[in-house]
């Protein structure tokens, strides 16, 4: 089976638009939602946890019918991660992660979907989210291009 470009974005595109509709029949592109749920000392609201339980229910279910296939869809194997480390770029992203999510009240789906709406907020979540993503990705190249470099052993006199 060759890889079908067209068939994996449609797919992709679906799979998106069906998690942005979720997100917004949820209440989950509502900042309020996230912030009363990280108030656990406060007027705590427990709907964001239901949420995560329903779509980690789906996930376990999908994956095992999809693990059960000799390939994906629309190519010819399956791209999963193979590092299972947790180093401090790991640990320093979630870190960031939280601290925005806490902080704006939105993780990127949420946001994103927000944003379609035209709410100020959430287009600047956005914009700042896809800034951070630009940095890292500067960032990861520059180290990665100084890694080769100190392998390499560079012998200039």
């Amino acid at each position: 089976m060759k890889s079908n470009v067209m068939g994996a974005r449609a797919s992709a595109l679906g799979a998106g638009m069906l998690f942005g509709v979720g997100l917004a029949i949820a209440g989950m592109t509502k900042p309020s939602k996230v912030v009363g749920f990280l108030d656990l000392f406060g007027s705590w609201d427990p709907s964001l946890a239901f949420v995560m339980v329903g779509a980690i229910t789906v996930h376990l279910i999908a994956h095992r019918l999809v693990r059960r296939r000799s390939s994906p869809l629309f190519d010819v194997k399956f791209h999963l991660p193979t590092r299972k480390d947790i180093d401090r770029r790991l640990v320093l992203g979630a870190a960031v992660f939280g601290v925005g999510w806490g902080l704006g009240g939105f993780c990127p789906g949420p946001g994103i979907v927000s944003a379609g709406s035209g709410s100020l907020g959430a287009l600047v979540f956005v914009v700042g989210m896809t800034i951070g993503m630009l940095i890292e990705s500067a960032v990861a190249r520059s180290m990665a291009g100084r890694a080769a470099d100190d392998v390499g052993g560079s012998t200039t006199t």
